[in-house]
């Protein structure tokens, strides 16, 4: 195992030598960024795949495009993609239970504290993306044309 920093001289290296490449990118809120471009594309192994976990918020690389289980990959420049959106969707009990999981202590919190727990939590404050018709998240404000409001827990 080994760490590299996300530079686009690293991902053209490792793209262009690899037989997979899983592409796993959120900026919250927002749309993935587009980390390999067609150019890159056209300089891969013919017959690698790419899988575009990032599909559901648009999509890692510059080719993808939603596809789904029924008819999950398409070809690029002998290229395959798999760009299901909702992946876990295969898994529904199983990622069902995960995301609650996931989730429960977070709205025990909620549901304990009410909007005072965005006061005590700063991570559930920055988790927060619309309050009384307003989008505070200014990531999600920005990717919708809006500007985002700061979050305000006092009543």
């Amino acid at each position: 195992m080994r760490t590299l920093a996300s530079t686009l001289e690293t991902i053209e290296t490792e793209v262009f030598g690899a037989d997979v490449v899983v592409g796993a990118v959120l900026v919250a809120g927002a749309s993935a960024p587009k980390l390999v471009s067609r150019a890159m594309l056209k300089q891969m192994k013919r017959g690698a795949v790419l899988v575009d976990v990032s599909i559901d918020q648009g999509g890692c690389f510059a080719t993808s495009k939603p596809t789904t289980h029924a008819n999950p990959t398409f070809e690029v420049d002998g290229i395959i993609h798999y760009c299901v959106a909702n992946m876990p969707g295969c898994v529904p009990v199983t990622s069902a239970q995960a995301l609650n999981n996931a989730t429960l202590p977070f709205v025990l919190k909620l549901a304990d504290k009410g909007l005072a727990a965005l006061e005590r939590d700063p991570h559930l404050a920055a988790g927060l993306n619309v309050r009384a018709g307003r989008i505070t998240h200014p990531a999600a404000a920005a990717s919708l044309g809006f500007d985002g409001s700061p979050v305000v827990v006092a009543e």
